[in-house]
């Protein structure tokens, strides 16, 4: 049966943006890939990183292992950061493009807070045991290892620790912390990138090269509104990133065991242990440093796919 020319219109909508999305994604967790071991290793507090900073930790982690061990997990997470991409930005401007026709004052002013959200808890939803699993193989130290690859360890995790429950362990506060997490981060990025356009236009912005009359962002303007988004959606998730992190890593050790638990059970036993600082946003310094440059990257490489792929039209603004 032949497509209608709208029906291929919206394939071609699809198509472009799960391609623009994946490409960003696998860019930007590329570009702090050995922050991001960093930081898995303070969140679990790994006994053998656990008194280092940042800066000494990385130094650690060469001396100790291998410069190529700071990327240990990355293969992982480039298999799960390609499909949870394209579907978290395909399923964004699916929803802000339905949300737009919903006269609901409320969804209205928060529409893409709302489309963030759903876009980052279906993203999630589709890719989770990825996560589980390269959060496994980035926490392993060299001549410690309990996996061998992505496959062995997924078939270990079902075969000994309860099977699919196993692979989704901790997912309760991961969508609890995406809702926040990704409404924020596209919500931020999307009304940064409006006031660029309003109140400095000839800064952050120039004309669409389609010749719409509209107008576009800048390299320097997507980093900086990638950048600030970030910054303020992890300051409002980390928390429960952290819980996450516990309750993923649980069955690694003994001393991790204790919170193969519940959500709230974990996160009251990290705080009575470590308290707020320390335990709630531990690794908070590391996750500044990194998911700045990570959102900023992310935004910033959608930006030009799209443009790239004649999606981005520019924006008209009055």
């Amino acid at each position: 049966m032949a497509l209608t020319m709208e029906q291929k219109n919206n394939l071609d909508f699809i198509l472009k943006n799960l391609l623009a999305g994946g490409v960003a994604g696998m860019c930007a967790k590329t570009t702090v890939a050995p922050l991001d071991r960093m930081k898995i290793l303070l969140q679990a507090q790994s006994s053998h990183y656990k008194n280092h900073g940042v800066l000494g930790g990385l130094t650690a982690i060469v001396k100790k292992e291998s410069l190529i061990a700071l990327y240990k997990g990355n293969g992982a997470q480039m298999v799960r950061i390609f499909p949870y991409a394209a579907t978290q930005f395909t399923s964004f401007e699916i929803y802000k493009k339905y949300l737009s026709g919903v006269h609901i004052p409320v969804v209205q002013h928060g529409d893409k807070f709302v489309a963030g959200a759903g876009a980052g808890v279906t993203a999630v939803t589709l890719t989770y045991p990825l996560d589980t699993i390269r959060a496994r193989l980035a926490f392993q130290i060299t001549g410690e290892h309990k996996y061998n690859g992505i496959a062995h360890a997924a078939t270990t995790m079902f075969r000994t620790e309860g099977g699919i429950r196993a692979l989704y362990r901790g997912f309760v506060p991961t969508m609890m912390g995406m809702v926040p997490y990704a409404g924020f981060s596209f919500y931020c990025f999307e009304s940064l990138k409006f006031f660029c356009m309003k109140y400095l236009p000839t800064t952050l912005c120039r004309k669409c090269e389609r010749n719409t009359g509209g107008l576009v962002l800048t390299v320097p303007g997507k980093l900086v509104c990638g950048g600030l988004a970030g910054a303020v959606a992890q300051s409002v998730s980390y928390p429960l990133d952290v819980t996450r992190r516990r309750m993923q890593l649980a069955c690694m050790d003994a001393h991790t065991a204790k919170f193969g638990i519940g959500m709230v059970k974990t996160l009251t036993l990290i705080y009575r242990e470590n308290g707020i600082v320390k335990g709630l946003y531990r690794g908070m310094s590391i996750n500044y440093i990194r998911a700045i440059p990570m959102v900023a990257t992310s935004f910033s490489t959608y930006e030009l796919m799209k443009q790239l792929l004649q999606l981005d039209t520019g924006m008209m603004v009055s």
